[in-house]
């Protein structure tokens, strides 16, 4: 069966992975792009944006293992758009014509709508459906490719609790955000069923890796 997995999942020392505040102004709150920058300085992103340049250290090795093998993407409301987009019907997320995914992408909302399809191979699919469901159709579009949960942070949070997560990759950070939207509240000894595996790279930034016990 194809794996359920999270890439390149920034959070910050005291486990936020957005900050306080969102607003279409402000994607990730008073955060700003603080939680993103070690991945916005490799190789893998400027690859990604075609443009040149780019670290090519331990960073770049974690960054792009975000898109092999990806055949579909779950993500939460909060991630597609900025707080009341439901009440926007031209709003099509925050990528442009082209959004990054190039694959069938799974919006997680109360309020569905329908399909819209983009350039570059992306589908959004709007589902109100639990995390369970929610893969279940994941899976059915990857066609035996692997699902990513994209998040956000709660997003990425029902999943685990539910077991639904194969392997997931945590950016930690070294800021202190003291408000927003916190990843690990309610995960209680999730060692007991994962593998963690915690790699500091010179950057500052520690790259934890939880593969399921199975």
């Amino acid at each position: 069966m194809s794996e359920v997995r999270v890439h390149n999942f920034s959070i910050s020392l005291d486990g936020f992975a957005t900050g306080d505040v969102q607003s279409l102004e402000a994607p990730f709150g008073h955060a700003g792009e603080r939680l993103h920058e070690w991945l916005i300085g490799t190789r893998f992103f400027h690859a990604e944006d075609n443009q040149p340049g780019g670290t090519r250290g331990a960073d770049n090795g974690y960054a792009e293992q975000h898109n092999p093998g990806i055949g579909a993407e779950i993500m939460g409301a909060g991630k597609f758009g900025p707080p009341g987009w439901q009440d926007d019907p031209d709003w099509k997320g925050w990528w442009g014509p082209n959004p990054p995914f190039h694959t069938p992408t799974f919006i997680l909302t109360h309020r569905p709508r329908p399909s819209i399809e983009m350039e570059g191979g992306t589908t959004y699919h709007f589902l109100d459906a639990s995390p369970a469901e929610a893969v279940a159709q994941a899976r059915k579009a990857a066609a035996g490719a692997d699902v990513r949960i994209g998040g956000g942070a709660t997003v990425v949070r029902d999943f685990l609790a539910e077991g639904l997560i194969d392997y997931m990759h945590v950016a930690q950070v070294p800021i202190l955000l003291g408000r927003g939207v916190r990843l690990w509240d309610g995960l209680e000894a999730l060692e007991e069923t994962y593998a963690i595996e915690p790699v500091s790279t010179p950057s500052g930034i520690t790259h934890l890796t939880f593969t399921a016990k199975r």
